[in-house]
């Protein structure tokens, strides 16, 4: 039997897009999760390099590819899954066919993401996914979202740096956590190496 967190207990989530295979490697990512010590990582682009995670580290791991691609969204955690994690399709944009990866953890559930390019349907893909979250639930990842999320009942908790340089040049900040029925405790954009986007990490307090 697993146990959950209690209302009040505090956590902290990274959230590092990789780059595919010409960005951050296992290495890479060991290095940010011994700096920082996080509780939950969740990884986008991530490949079967980081699949060895649970091997080094311990904990619970899981990846979802993209279908069709080599590449998709990964979790490492130290919190116990309460059911293996899964995933839910997304309403389509034109060249890439997405999904988000749902881990359920007892006490919240968090959605791993990396959502297309385009307002309104980035819109349309965060409305799909909060429709399958428990009432205390975080939204994290790589949002390809330059305006205002508008999600509602969800906050945007995350750092308000840029976090990506759109063709090495145009400061970006794409990279989100919304929460619904949790609180930040602190948030923070890393320093970028290894990728074109720095790793973000948030520390959150389950509300009652």
């Amino acid at each position: 039997m697993t146990t959950s967190l209690q209302s009040g207990a505090s956590f902290k989530i990274l959230s590092w897009n990789l780059y595919r295979w010409e960005g951050a490697s296992l290495e890479d990512v060991l290095t940010v999760i011994r700096a920082e010590d996080p509780d939950i990582v969740v990884m986008q682009e991530a490949q079967t390099a980081v699949d060895e995670l649970p091997e080094i580290l311990g904990g619970y791991y899981d990846r979802i590819p993209l279908p069709g691609r080599p590449h998709g969204t990964a979790c490492w955690s130290r919190l116990p899954f309460t059911r293996p994690p899964s995933f839910c399709r997304l309403p389509r944009g034109l060249l890439v066919k997405r999904t988000a990866q749902l881990i359920d953890f007892g006490s919240f559930s968090l959605a791993n993401v990396h959502l297309s390019h385009g307002q309104i349907l980035n819109r349309r893909q965060l409305r799909s996914i909060s429709a399958n979250m428990r009432h205390r639930a975080v939204i994290m990842g790589d949002f390809n979202l330059v305006g205002p999320v508008l999600l509602p009942g969800f906050l945007d908790v995350g750092p308000k740096e840029k976090t990506h340089r759109m063709l090495n040049h145009v400061p970006l900040r794409l990279d989100r956590c919304l929460v619904r029925g949790l609180s930040r405790l602190e948030a923070r954009a890393l320093p970028r190496f290894g990728s074109d986007h720095r790793p973000i990490s948030v520390t959150l307090r389950l509300g009652a």
